[in-house]
């Protein structure tokens, strides 16, 4: 359910990995100057529905839609980078391959913006705050249209998701769509515009973060 123009979509969309079924087909559009949260408890569903939108799996059944020129940045909730390279070095090679201009100065930019270090030291010997830190930051190399993030702020301080945030309603003013999955009923309420919760790989609720409040399971979903 979106009434705005959809950036990104599923289309019957399914993941088994052998006999489990991960997501059965589930259809949802994000759209643009959207906030959409994901909800559910563990193992609902959530990780692997925005891995499927991100393209970082292939869907068992169904499509997944992008409309044409649209970026995607992509935040998972394990590092996403190359753990013997380090935060520059993870940078500039991620920038490149987001066709970045100037890839030296797009890797400086993100290093000081999410302070990461600038040292050598390989990015898996980092702290996990760091860790997705960098994460964050490769995911808004290329300046993606639409950011899907799961758990993005689990492991980070109050001020670094301050500025996520800051980050996320930038992008989602310029026209842009961000889709995260939460545990955080804070979280949720302050950034969601709309709600999505899943329950054992189906969708059980979507509607606006109003109905959401209104709705005798919200507690469950969180």
């Amino acid at each position: 359910m979106t009434h705005a123009q959809p950036v990104l979509a599923a289309r019957g969309v399914a993941r088994r990995f052998g006999a489990q079924t991960a997501l059965e087909p589930t259809d949802l559009e994000v759209g643009e100057g959207e906030t959409l949260a994901l909800v559910g408890p563990n193992g609902a569903g959530k990780s692997t529905l925005l891995a499927l939108l991100a393209g970082a799996l292939e869907p068992t059944a169904g499509t997944i839609e992008r409309r044409d020129g649209a970026r995607v940045g992509w935040v998972p909730q394990r590092p996403a980078h190359y753990g013997r390279l380090s935060a520059r070095e993870n940078l500039e090679l991620f920038a490149r391959l987001e066709e970045e201009p100037r890839p030296a100065d797009a890797a400086e930019r993100l290093l000081a913006s999410f302070d990461l270090p600038r040292d050598d030291r390989a990015s898996g010997s980092l702290s996990v705050g760091n860790r997705q830190r960098l994460n964050l930051a490769i995911a808004l190399l290329g300046d993606p249209h639409v950011l899907l993030l799961d758990e993005p702020t689990a492991s980070l301080d109050p001020g670094q998701r301050r500025r996520l945030w800051e980050r996320v309603e930038s992008l989602r003013d310029a026209g842009g769509a961000v889709a995260f999955a939460t545990q955080n009923v804070e979280e949720l309420e302050r950034h969601a515009d709309r709600v999505v919760a899943l329950r054992d790989g189906r969708v059980v609720f979507d509607g606006t973060i109003a109905e959401y409040e209104r709705e005798p399971l919200a507690d469950l979903f969180a």
